[in-house]
């Protein structure tokens, strides 16, 4: 089986759900600045509201960010005032990673900048197809993930 023309390859799946992801971190990115945050943080954000006091670890997995990266994204936002450690009881080396009082209170704001955002640029879609779409983009993670994953 022959390849398709190399201009092909710009209308392929990746290429334009890479243009998407781009598109819509610039657009998140500009909406949330104003609330103190930024795209990078979203993951470590739900992870905190949904359970307070995580470790640096924990959140990288749920992220899907190696611990480096982790660490200084927890930096930043520590020094924004985002997030706060606490000693973990449980292992003297390591820390507990809260939001703090201002993160909470800019949460809900900062989500609700998002859903607009999601609503404004699928604009048109109708409900089934925002669905199916959704439907079809975690079907491609999971294969992602699967082919990316070491056996």
């Amino acid at each position: 089986m022959q390849d398709p023309p190399i201009s092909k390859v710009l209308s392929t799946p990746g290429h334009l759900i890479g243009l998407a992801a781009r598109g819509f971190a610039r657009l998140s990115e500009v909406r949330l600045k104003p609330l103190g945050f930024g795209v990078g943080h979203l993951p470590v954000l739900v992870a905190l509201h949904e359970k307070q006091g995580q470790p640096q670890r924990d959140l990288a997995s749920f992220a899907r960010i190696e611990q480096p990266s982790m660490a200084q994204m927890l930096a930043r936002m520590e020094r924004d005032g985002l997030i706060c450690r606490t000693p973990d009881p449980a292992d003297g080396r390591s820390s507990l990673i809260s939001l703090t009082e201002t993160a909470q209170t800019r949460l809900p704001e900062a989500c609700a900048v998002l859903f607009q955002g999601n609503r404004d640029v699928l604009d048109g879609f109708t409900g089934e197809e925002e669905s199916q779409l959704v439907a079809l983009l975690t079907r491609l993670i999971a294969n992602l993930d699967r082919i990316a994953s070491p056996e």
